[in-house]
């Protein structure tokens, strides 16, 4: 049964204020134990409250609550010689920073499409991913932030992207943007500290129904409207999105990438059709079709 390790950081505003709804929640309770981990105190879920279906779900199952000094996107080593805990996934809480400062709760996967890695990882490194956990994420903000009518955030997917991307486990970064005022509202906080244990809930759940085909998309710009859609209204899920604007940076290597570091088996490549100029899809399909996938269209599912 698989493990799991949230994260939060010292120096993120957003994260902390999660990881305070985390630790103070009604619906659910963590305790300390003894081991460390960073340096850090660790917390490990202990139960929901009056919630039996779902302590059911998790039994068996360890959720562990981490606190890292290192900032999130730079965090390059979970230091596993030093801890007494082991974990399967991880799901980092974090801020969102927009220029548009839009209020948003957002959920990806991490890493670099091209030759430079200004915002954390390595140059065309991605990390670890799991298709069923994104998109849990996804949904699980969608589902907290309607039953509480959070109506002012957007909900959305980001395509991959930012550090870390030297992990050896699969990753997500669930997120609160985009601006300080939004980093400090306990509200929002609350939505995305039930949507992370949520999230866990779901993912679990899928893996046991084995209901979900896996995919890897291309095309779209950097909030993916047409693969969150596809998401919410398919049985399908994606661990990397690559936008248009890397498309053309994209070789063998990268989708080799793409799909070893998905730890589901991939059923389709999908492309936002409309997304993704002529160019693009012409350097795309060329690549794409050296593989044994099958190539979709956005447009192919309801």
């Amino acid at each position: 049964m698989p493990d799991f390790l949230i994260i939060s950081g010292t120096k993120d505003t957003a994260s902390m204020n999660i990881r305070e709804r985390l630790l103070t929640s009604s619906q659910f309770q963590f305790h300390k134990i003894d081991s460390k981990w960073h340096n850090n105190i660790i917390y490990e879920l202990s139960r929901f409250d009056e919630q039996e279906e779902r302590n059911s779900r998790i039994e068996g199952n360890r959720i562990y609550l981490g606190l890292t000094n290192t900032s999130l996107i730079h965090l390059n080593d979970l230091k596993l010689a030093e801890t007494e805990i082991n974990f399967d996934y991880v799901i980092i809480a974090s801020r969102h920073r927009s220029q548009t400062s839009r209020p948003a709760l957002l959920v990806h996967t991490t890493g670099n499409w091209g030759k430079e890695a200004e915002y954390g990882g390595n140059p065309r490194e991605l990390s670890y991913a799991s298709a069923l956990l994104r998109k849990s994420g996804f949904l699980s903000l969608l589902f907290n932030s309607e039953k509480v009518k959070l109506e002012e955030f957007a909900i959305d997917v980001e395509v991959t992207h930012h550090g870390p991307s030297v992990l050896k486990k699969p990753l997500i970064f669930i997120e609160l943007g985009s601006s300080e005022e939004e980093w400090t509202n306990v509200n929002a906080a609350k939505v995305v500290a039930n949507s992370i244990i949520e999230t866990i809930v779901r993912f679990l759940q899928y893996n046991e129904n084995e209901d979900q085909k896996i995919g890897l998309g291309f095309g779209g710009t950097h909030y993916a409207p047409n693969f969150s859609r596809l998401e919410q209204e398919n049985n399908i899920a994606f661990s990397f999105i690559c936008p248009k604007y890397f498309i053309k940076d994209l070789d063998k290597t990268m989708i080799d990438q793409m799909i070893g570091n998905t730890v589901e088996k991939i059923d389709f490549f999908v492309i936002d059709w409309k997304g993704t100029n002529s160019e693009e899809k012409q350097h795309l399909i060329e690549i794409l079709s050296e593989f044994n996938i099958p190539i979709r269209k956005t447009k192919d599912f309801k």
